[in-house]
């Protein structure tokens, strides 16, 4: 008994993977003719879960532990085989073992320039690169629509099908975004956010989750850039004490001519005409953006009871006039007017007495 013991102890598998590598997403766990005995051991680390596979088709799925395998933890398998008390040994089956850990430093980036409308440079074309995180949420999902039978699956075989992906939908919220396009490079964060979330969902039909999502660098055209520098520092400066740097730079290289006093004052009356016109064309343009002037209220001093009141505006003078606290023959002035006038006699009055009804003829 004790020798039957130990020869049927050496038949016990030891069902486990070690992963040495940092790129490999599933690895199907070798051994002669796919035979695992009755009482094998399963290791499962932290970071794995391990997948059985019976004749094609996903029976059962270990997260990580340590599991003597019977039919109490075959649950699935020991369906598809019919067991009902036990199984003979040896059974066969394939064994996936997942990596569901985080695969950081995934690269991503626009081979082909996107093409963008902006209202002020019109089609211009940018570029961006950075860079994602994926693991893997739903081990069975993933061996079934990705790995197939693949014995040895890493991120490189998977990793143009995903960088395709993210350029697409980072192109799309590009567009959608319709943002002027300086904010691009000073957003990114705010739109790595937002593709991010566009992206789950896709990588969710691939058993993926996508971790994190980053844009390192969004890059435009040289000469593009060049005009939003110089619009940012007009933008912010001066104009009047620029043309005046302009004037006195323009002097100072007319003053190195070689032509010496004709080439220097050449350049000084150039560097004077450059700066009264840029003065000029900024005033004007204050004076053409901002608007007139709101033209102030008449107000009046008006007779009341004998003593002066006042000054009223005109929309108190029409509350008086309707409670006949003025009449026509109300005594008024304002500054400008030479003496007292009766109401009646002021042209801004017209206006005032003529919603009011007359009084009521004599009964």
């Amino acid at each position: 008994m004790g020798l039957f013991s130990s020869l049927r102890g050496e038949f016990i598998d030891i069902i486990e993977w070690t992963d040495s590598s940092n790129n490999t997403l599933v690895y199907r766990f070798e051994r002669h003719d796919n035979e695992i005995k009755n009482g094998a051991k399963l290791t499962v680390r932290e970071g794995q879960a391990a997948v059985f596979i019976n004749e094609g088709k996903i029976a059962d799925i270990f997260m990580p532990g340590m599991y003597t395998l019977t039919t109490a933890n075959l649950p699935v398998l020991s369906t598809l085989k019919g067991w009902k008390y036990g199984f003979d040994s040896p059974f066969k089956a394939e064994v996936y073992f997942v990596s569901t850990r985080n695969f950081t430093d995934q690269k991503w980036g626009t081979k082909n320039p996107i093409t963008l409308s902006d209202s002020r440079f019109g089609m211009l074309e940018i570029r961006a690169f950075g860079t994602y995180v994926i693991k893997v949420n739903d081990p069975g999902l993933f061996i079934r629509e990705v790995v197939g039978t693949d014995g040895h699956f890493t991120t490189d075989e998977i990793g143009n099908q995903l960088r395709s992906m993210v350029v697409a939908r980072f192109t799309d919220a590009i567009g959608e975004a319709d943002l002027p396009v300086e904010k691009y490079a000073a957003n990114t964060n705010e739109i790595s956010t937002l593709v991010k979330g566009i992206m789950q969902e896709d990588f969710k039909v691939y058993g993926l989750d996508l971790t994190n999502f980053l844009i390192e660098n969004i890059s435009m055209p040289e000469e593009i850039k060049t005009e939003i520098f110089e619009l940012s520092r007009l933008n912010s400066i001066d104009l009047d004490k620029f043309a005046k740097i302009k004037a006195a730079k323009a002097m100072e290289k007319a003053a190195e001519n070689e032509s010496g006093t004709a080439g220097a004052g050449m350049g000084m009356g150039m560097g004077f005409a450059m700066a009264n016109q840029m003065g000029q064309s900024y005033n004007q343009q204050q004076a053409a953006g901002a608007p007139p002037p709101i033209p102030a209220q008449s107000t009046f001093h008006v007779v009341l009871n004998g003593q002066q009141a006042g000054p009223f505006d005109m929309a108190t003078l029409q509350q008086m006039i309707n409670q006949q606290q003025i009449n026509r023959d109300s005594l008024v002035w304002k500054q400008g007017m030479s003496n007292w006038t009766a109401a009646s006699q002021v042209p801004e009055f017209s206006t005032l007495f003529g919603s009011v009804p007359p009084p009521l003829p004599p009964q």
